[in-house]
């Protein structure tokens, strides 16, 4: 990236988020530094705003909207980081994807593994050019509650759920108020934090197969789901990275299913 930053066809974006609960403003932090042609991504405000669940998936209309005021056209080259490594990006990634644009990277470590190796940041706000960028929505990466409830029961049927083990197995409250505790039935913990190394990049390849074998995932419909559709896309950005496994991320997550009267639930 750092080589290439002069690339027309770069657009480059800051998707960092932290939860609710952490007294952080990321687009503040933006303000402060970022890489040269970065934009702020606000993963809150490009959503769908009609819902009481947390930024869920905007609507076509408003995702294109949102892309062509940041300069992205159909051939651009997407590159989204992170200030922490790893750990909002992959969403962003997901959107992306999700509506059609392939040309989708992440920035291995964000701009946790840039500043330690002294690459510049900067302040200047960059002003791109109206896009021309237009959706292809691809719906096989989403998955609504109403299906998963319908296919608990198959073999070939499997969800994997990245939050921590205590939140998992319901040892802790939900950092959302009015949040049941526990995990949707039959689901399997797969902590997102077990597949990012302590310098915040993705973990190789062989060492994320080694994690992932264990679940036994081939010939498997895989759905990703967590606490509110952030950290289930670091799953499937691994699946993908790593196996080549394709799967469904469920948007609405524990803060759906941990809201709905009279679905099924397991501590």
């Amino acid at each position: 990236l750092h080589k290439n930053i002069g690339n027309k066809s770069l657009i480059i974006f800051d998707s960092t988020w932290h939860m609710p609960n952490i007294q952080k403003d990321a687009f503040k932090e933006f303000n402060q530094g970022h890489i040269e042609k970065s934009q702020y991504f606000d993963i809150d405000e490009i959503s769908n705003q009609k819902t009481h669940l947390p930024h869920m998936t905007p609507s076509k209309k408003t995702f294109q909207k949102a892309m062509r005021s940041f300069g992205v056209n159909d051939d651009s080259i997407i590159i989204i980081y992170d200030t922490l490594g790893i750990y909002s990006s992959p969403r962003v990634w997901w959107l992306f994807k999700y509506f059609g644009h392939e040309k989708t990277f992440i920035l291995n470590g964000g701009l946790k593994k840039w500043l330690k190796e002294n690459k510049p940041i900067t302040k200047k706000i960059f002003k791109p050019k109206i896009g021309n960028f237009k959706v292809k929505t691809n719906r096989f990466l989403k998955i609504k509650y109403k299906i998963i409830l319908k296919n608990l029961n198959k073999k070939n049927f499997i969800i994997l759920d990245a939050r921590s083990n205590d939140r998992f197995k319901g040892k802790i409250n939900e950092p959302r108020p009015n949040l049941k505790s526990g995990h949707i039935p039959k689901s399997k913990n797969l902590f997102w934090g077990d597949l990012i190394t302590n310098r915040g990049t993705i973990k190789t390849k062989n060492n994320l197969k080694k994690i992932l074998k264990k679940y036994n995932l081939k010939n498997k419909n895989i759905v990703t789901s967590c606490g509110s559709g952030i950290t289930a896309c670091i799953l499937s950005l691994g699946l993908i990275y790593s196996n080549n496994l394709s799967s469904k991320v469920y948007d609405g997550s524990w803060s759906e299913w941990g809201s709905i009267k009279g679905l099924p639930i397991k501590r």
